[in-house]
């Protein structure tokens, strides 16, 4: 146990961020919208870019929101928590919650844990529980993004950036966490590494047939 925290913030911390984590925004907003379901399209994901091919962007922008944010809450919750926990144990429960909101995205118990590809929660939990590594993260994927047009190469190279980040800016928490959250978007993506290997993964902005695909 991470001296100053006690069983029951450790464990509100885990089951308050996955329950946050596990809120499916893009189906909530599409069915509220009346534009359908995110699983019924694209590549069947429930996150920002495949709600984008519903082709409406004013709900792929609350999608993104509301899955980054989700993330975030959950970092400001036990950060407030912990306010006078002492700076490690702070640290510990902000990223333990946000690694539990996480895993919700990724396997929501709502929806027979078939969750999304979790990178808009990963960037939130970030930007929250250490927001330099997070800084670092989104310029990786904005510069990737804009040099070869790739949504999900732009993650992939985010994700592995994102520890390194927190090791070189003495965040050892957030880099345990990132660390962690960078595996899982890896094998949350594996059909997309399979596609960009064989040259086969779609351009941010071409066609949206795809399977497995990115969000």
């Amino acid at each position: 146990m991470v001296e100053g925290l006690s069983t029951i913030q450790i464990g509100a911390a885990l089951i308050g961020g996955y329950l946050l984590g596990s809120i499916p925004f893009g189906i909530i907003v599409m069915r509220a919208a009346g534009a359908g379901d995110p699983r019924a399209i694209g590549s069947g994901n429930i996150g920002a870019t495949n709600v984008l091919r519903s082709g409406r962007r004013d709900l792929a922008a609350v999608t993104l929101l509301g899955d980054g944010g989700k993330g975030a809450a959950a970092v400001l919750v036990a950060w407030l928590a912990t306010r006078g926990a002492g700076e490690a144990a702070q640290a510990a429960l902000t990223c333990l919650a946000g690694g539990a909101a996480f895993f919700g995205h990724l396997f929501p118990v709502w929806l027979g844990f078939k969750g999304g590809k979790g990178v808009a929660t990963f960037f939130g939990t970030l930007l929250a529980a250490a927001w330099p590594v997070g800084l670092v993260a989104g310029a990786t994927w904005i510069a990737m993004a804009l040099l070869f047009r790739i949504s999900s190469l732009a993650a992939l190279t985010a994700a592995v950036i994102a520890p390194v980040a927190a090791l070189l800016l003495h965040r050892p928490a957030a880099a345990v966490l990132a660390a962690v959250m960078a595996v899982l978007i890896y094998l949350r993506h594996l059909p997309n590494i399979r596609r960009l290997l064989k040259g086969e993964e779609p351009r941010i902005g071409g066609s949206t047939k795809v399977e497995g695909g990115q969000a």
